[in-house]
């Protein structure tokens, strides 16, 4: 049976809290202490917007537990998007001091060598996307993998959490592409996941989750609430959960479970920790405009337009128009404020003592 660890936590304790919900999901003996080890960070937006990305104390409670427990060889890393930048996102989600204080070195997957890889599972959907095959990052094989994303909604799955954290890790920039069959390539990303790492393990931050437009354009909203598990199709089904879905009607986590990748029937999960039997964030997922758009090019009734915006030239004016519409538009009209007023919460009064 699968094990996912939930606790309830506070600022004051957060980091002692990790600790302790890593050791309930029992954590060493999902990653093998004589591998390296990669923190694939979740980078949803460069900018600073609570529950979108890693948190600060979530990034640091993580390190501090493996670097006291005596792990080796421990790589922070992320990857770019065509709309994040990998150093200003390190940046102004306060990474980088986090990552020097424990002596290591942030890794950008745009600095690192990828490979062609061809997986012995077989793939549901990237083969299609990617006729010509797919790379990876080659430091990943070999090494344990540690997901850190955050309990929120998506516009493109219903919700998001350890399982699509690979996304960004296994696929290349040009990953918009999967958009149209998006549940299918995340299962394909957690079959290679299993072919390559010796170790997956997922710690999951809900001290303040998403709701509405995920995974950027969100109402933060305080949860108090840590999970891990070494069952990454688990952590999400706890979280959906959690957040009022029902997680065998979400179709990546459904999909995962029918082919033996993780358990994402909640009967079938021992939940150690917390009580959450009645716990309901009655989280609804929203699209964005640029997720509605993107939606209806993609795979919606003005699909035929696909191959003209997404292949050519023309695509840059999409990467134009999403990045004005996030980063000038929203963030400044509406963002500012949401973010002013998590600043006045315990844990925005958290987040201004780490610095930058």
């Amino acid at each position: 049976m699968s094990t996912v660890a939930v606790i309830k936590t506070k600022p004051e304790n957060v980091l002692e809290d990790y600790r302790k919900v890593m050791e309930l999901a029992q954590y060493k003996k999902f990653l093998p202490q004589h591998y390296e080890t990669i923190i694939k960070l979740n980078l949803s937006w460069s900018l600073y917007y609570p529950a979108c990305s890693t948190q600060p104390w979530q990034l640091d409670g993580i390190l501090k537990t493996l670097t006291e427990d005596g792990y080796k060889g421990i790589h922070p890393m992320e990857n770019e998007t065509v709309v994040t930048d990998v150093w200003k996102g390190a940046k102004l989600n306060k990474w980088l001091p986090i990552i020097k204080k424990y002596g290591l070195k942030y890794e950008p997957l745009t600095e690192v060598k990828w490979i062609p890889y061809k997986p012995k599972a077989e793939m549901l959907a990237l083969d299609e996307i990617f006729p010509e095959g797919n790379w990876i990052p080659e430091t990943f094989i070999g090494k344990n993998v540690v997901h850190p994303p955050t309990i929120k909604t998506h516009g493109h799955t219903m919700m998001t959490g350890a399982i699509k954290n690979s996304f960004g890790g296994l696929i290349t920039k040009k990953r918009h592409h999967c958009h149209k069959k998006i549940n299918e390539v995340l299962v394909d990303l957690l079959a290679i996941q299993k072919e390559i790492h010796p170790g997956i393990f997922a710690v999951m931050d809900g001290t303040v989750a998403g709701d509405g437009a995920g995974p950027r354009t969100m109402i933060p909203k305080v949860k108090n609430y840590i999970l891990a598990s070494g069952d990454q199709v688990a952590i999400d089904a706890i979280s959906a959960k959690m957040m009022g879905y029902d997680p065998m009607k979400i179709k990546f986590i459904k999909l995962a479970h029918d082919r033996g990748l993780g358990c994402g029937d909640v009967d079938q999960i021992d939940i150690v920790g917390e009580d959450i039997s009645r716990v309901n964030f009655h989280f609804s997922t929203n699209k964005s405009p640029v997720i509605f758009w993107d939606q209806m090019f993609r795979k919606g009734p003005l699909s035929f337009i696909e191959p003209l915006l997404f292949h050519t030239g023309l695509f840059k004016g999409a990467i134009f128009g999403s990045a004005f519409y996030h980063d000038y538009l929203w963030y400044n009209v509406i963002g500012r404020s949401r973010i002013q007023k998590f600043k006045k919460t315990s844990w925005g009064k958290l987040w201004k003592q780490y610095k930058y």
